[in-house]
């Protein structure tokens, strides 16, 4: 039975991971780090209350535990927060990946850590995972050193690099742009979506499904996980509309220079998923085909 910790246990990707192996109790023997207590709505597995930003805490717990897999979701991901707050962005996005490497090491654990599109410009497109990251927002700068700290690091590790997640889980603490964009629709509110960024956004089942793979194939190296299909954010938007039927005439387009956000983002990111196609024999969809997937499971 493998043993594997999760951190951010609480998080959509978290909770969702918890959902996936647990439905194979005889394989994996699951235990969730997160802050507060245990939001998942399940107490079928061990739950530690732990704040990872504690070196000592973690390391100790880690050791105690020696799983033979660390997933860490834990991070902050809002980038305009981690413009602002660039101690705490480097702190969990950065230093907590460092102890879990160092921890990683001493108890010879597969350690799989989860990336964004955000480490590059945007001006390409279509990214593989050689391309040359220029991240424009100090978020996408603390993703790119968390990999260097993994890329350079001699422990077997698995990147899993996505874009713009979404999904429902028992207990959520953030909204993400499907049940965004579908309670502003049903409440008829006017809102207003840029045409001029565009992404492949990413169902949290496949990556919590792309997580399982990594770890039963003990697959190393960076790897995209995202939808197959590039839209722009607008379309994404009319997309879901569509899947639940909405009114579309309530989505406004703008451009990105109207909003006035802290951050700079890419303006076109999306992945090419060969490599996960033949290496994890993975194929994930299209959003639309997703979207219905997500749609069954709010039903």
């Amino acid at each position: 039975m493998k043993k594997i910790v999760i951190t951010g246990s609480n998080g959509l990707l978290g909770q969702s991971l918890l959902n996936l192996l647990l439905q194979e109790k005889e394989k994996y023997e699951v235990i969730g780090f997160s802050r507060g207590k245990n939001r998942s709505g399940r107490d079928d597995f061990k739950y530690i209350s732990i704040d990872i930003t504690e070196e000592l805490i973690l390391k100790e717990k880690l050791q105690e535990i020696k799983p033979a897999v660390i997933i860490n979701t834990a991070a902050m991901t809002q980038v305009d927060d981690c413009e602002n707050n660039k101690e705490a962005c480097d702190l969990l996005n950065v230093t907590v990946v460092k102890w879990l490497t160092e921890i990683s090491k001493v108890i010879n654990a597969h350690l799989i850590h989860i990336s964004t599109d955000f480490i590059f410009d945007g001006k390409k497109g279509n990214y593989t995972e050689t391309d040359t990251p220029n991240p424009l927002s100090y978020y996408g700068l603390s993703k790119l050193k968390s990999e260097e700290i993994l890329t350079k690091s001699n422990i077997n590790y698995t990147i899993l690099r996505t874009i713009l997640v979404y999904g429902k889980v028992f207990d959520m603490s953030r909204n993400n742009i499907v049940l965004w964009v579908k309670k502003m629709l049903a409440q008829k509110q006017e809102i207003t979506i840029v045409n001029d960024q565009f992404r492949t956004p990413t169902y949290v089942e496949d990556l919590a499904m792309a997580c399982k793979i990594s770890l039963d194939k003990k697959a190393t190296g960076i790897y995209h996980i995202a939808s197959n299909e590039l839209l722009s954010v607008y379309e994404i938007a009319q997309q879901i509309a569509d899947a639940f039927a909405l009114d579309k005439s309530f989505i406004k387009p703008t451009s990105t220079s109207t909003l006035n956000q802290t951050a700079a983002r890419p303006a076109k990111t999306g992945f090419d998923l060969s490599k996960t196609n033949k290496e994890l024999d993975f194929y994930p969809k299209s959003f639309k085909e997703d979207l219905e997937r997500f749609k069954e499971k709010l039903m």
